[in-house]
């Protein structure tokens, strides 16, 4: 299993591996001392490859529980809205979504080389006011604040366990799936944070 963009659909705004995403200020050897920050091993890269056939006929089941959270949380659901209006800016919230589902596979795929480290930056800079709205042309806020980022980390790994559990696994495996999950989104969420940091903090 490799990571390219020939293996993934073409979803709008997914560039991936193109010349259109950001390079990131972290390269290959940063990205292992940050791994060793998170006890994140070899043996997790098999246990998230391992979750990729589990989940991979799952991510429309998953989406809809992360993103019902988001909806079901007015401070949340506003980085959907358009501020003018208040409604759901639903092309936005459409596109976003796709690539949130992209984003599983991508994860479980784990090839963790500078393509998939400049992908991260990108994520992150989206998020953040440098290019909130720009891909999509989206009408909503500008900026996600990085509490909301950072604290929806939970929201994203606390539902999952069911879902690694669905294709029969022994309890240990899913627990060591489990386990690989929460290290691999916490280590990009905190790639997903560079845009919120001042120069020679981060």
């Amino acid at each position: 299993m490799t990571q390219d963009t020939e293996q993934s659909p073409k979803l709008k705004g997914y560039t991936f591996g193109t010349e259109a995403v950001a390079k990131s200020p972290i390269g290959l050897e940063e990205w292992e001392k940050l791994k060793k920050s998170a006890l994140f091993s070899e043996e997790d890269t098999v246990y998230l490859r391992l979750s990729y056939e589990v989940l991979a006929d799952q991510v429309e089941s998953l989406l809809k529980i992360w993103r019902g959270i988001i909806f079901d949380h007015p401070h949340l659901r506003a980085y959907d809205e358009d501020p003018k209006t208040g409604e759901v800016d639903r092309d936005y919230a459409q596109s976003v979504g796709k690539r949130f589902g992209q984003w599983v596979l991508d994860t479980a795929r784990a090839q963790f080389d500078q393509a998939w480290l400049d992908y991260q930056y990108e994520i992150g800079l989206r998020h953040h006011r440098s290019k909130k709205n720009k891909t999509d042309g989206g009408h909503t806020l500008e900026h996600i604040r990085a509490r909301d980022l950072i604290a929806f980390t939970a929201a994203i790994v606390v539902p999952m366990k069911p879902f690694l559990a669905a294709k029969g696994h022994l309890p240990a495996i899913v627990d060591r799936m489990y386990d690989a999950w929460w290290k691999a989104v916490i280590l990009q969420v905190t790639l997903w944070s560079q845009p919120y940091i001042r120069d020679g903090d981060f």
